[in-house]
């Protein structure tokens, strides 16, 4: 006997057993029945098959309009059988996607740096947190074998998996450059020729790097078209836009990124950051830039790890916890001597 014609008779001993005693135990095998089809992979089409062969050949007399019901139902249930299979096919490809999404994402994360080098004069704090899995955010933050510190903050117009291909070969490129080329001029020069190379027309990548001397406490820095960041004067009390002009990366190969630099008093401090801070936004409105340092001054009397989690919790909770766009701040600030 295949399993059609034993599910067939299974079925016949069930719904005769509840037509005559209509009680819990039959609707219990019924629902046990249910399982055993599902494990076949048996169809809803099926079934109803299966039930009006049986009701046939229980009840031979039957009118033929109820008989028409039941094949008017098979009908029915054909076509619910096909669009349930389509979307069970939809559901597995959109798990798979999902998964594919996962992994993209944990490689993500393995490319951000796991801790912050450990630097005597200066105090450096990061966050960055992805509105989804995949983030568009990267930062990279380096000390060299001559102690200059590198600090880089990126964001690449594009989602998902090729935003993670495209940041897992900044991060290479960057690994790669030797000790020399950390000045920000021509860093950014080599970094864009090597993504104008290697990435799609329609992706390009903004970024601000600075590298800061701890011999002569000069920050040098330039831009690629990403969003200025401030500067804190301590003596000034006072916040200055630090804005750097420059071609995102991935644009054109022939781009030259110019260099500025600060000398930097104990006290100061440099803010990097992506567009999903400065667009942060309520219901009613953005939130401005000057809310935005306004937060920053309330907190800078704490570490600037500190600052940085503060500022996050205080411009998540104005925006209800809706966290609209990848967001990534960085404070390098030089140490005061007393607390070397």
């Amino acid at each position: 006997m295949d399993t059609y014609e034993t599910l067939q008779q299974s079925y016949k001993e069930i719904l005769f057993s509840f037509l005559q005693k209509k009680n819990e135990q039959s609707l219990y095998d019924a629902q046990q029945f249910s399982k055993k089809v599902l494990e076949e992979k048996v169809s809803p089409e099926e079934i109803v098959s299966i039930h009006l062969e049986v009701i046939q050949e229980l009840y031979p007399d039957i009118p033929p309009e109820t008989q028409e019901s039941f094949e008017f139902l098979l009908e029915v249930m054909i076509g619910y059988g096909m669009a349930y299979r389509e979307h069970q096919i939809l559901r597995n490809r959109q798990k798979e996607l999902e998964n594919e999404i996962d992994v993209a994402a944990n490689m993500q994360h393995t490319l951000l740096p796991s801790e912050i080098p450990d630097v005597e004069e200066l105090d450096i704090g990061v966050i960055t947190v992805p509105a989804s899995k995949m983030s568009g955010d990267y930062y990279h933050v380096i000390k060299d074998a001559n102690g200059l510190i590198g600090v880089a903050i990126a964001d690449i117009i594009g989602k998902g998996i090729p935003a993670a291909l495209c940041m897992s070969m900044i991060k290479y490129a960057m690994d790669s450059m030797p000790n020399s080329i950390l000045q920000p001029g021509e860093l950014l020069e080599s970094l864009n020729r090597t993504i104008e190379q290697n990435i799609a027309s329609h992706m390009f990548v903004t970024m601000m790097y600075g590298s800061y001397d701890p011999k002569s406490h000069i920050f040098y820095y330039g831009g690629a078209g990403h969003e200025p960041g401030f500067y804190y004067s301590e003596q000034q009390d006072r916040f200055e836009e630090l804005y750097a002009k420059g071609l995102a990366l991935g644009i054109s190969k022939e781009a030259k990124y110019r260099e500025f630099s600060r000398e930097m008093s104990e006290g100061d401090f440099v803010v990097l950051l992506s567009d999903g801070v400065t667009e942060c936004r309520t219901e009613e409105r953005f939130i401005e830039r000057e809310e935005i340092t306004a937060l920053i001054r309330k907190y800078k009397h704490l570490s600037t790890q500190k600052i940085v989690d503060n500022v996050y919790r205080d411009l998540e909770r104005w925006q209800e916890f809706q966290l609209r766009d990848d967001f990534t701040l960085i404070i390098v600030r030089r140490k005061f001597k007393e607390n070397k």
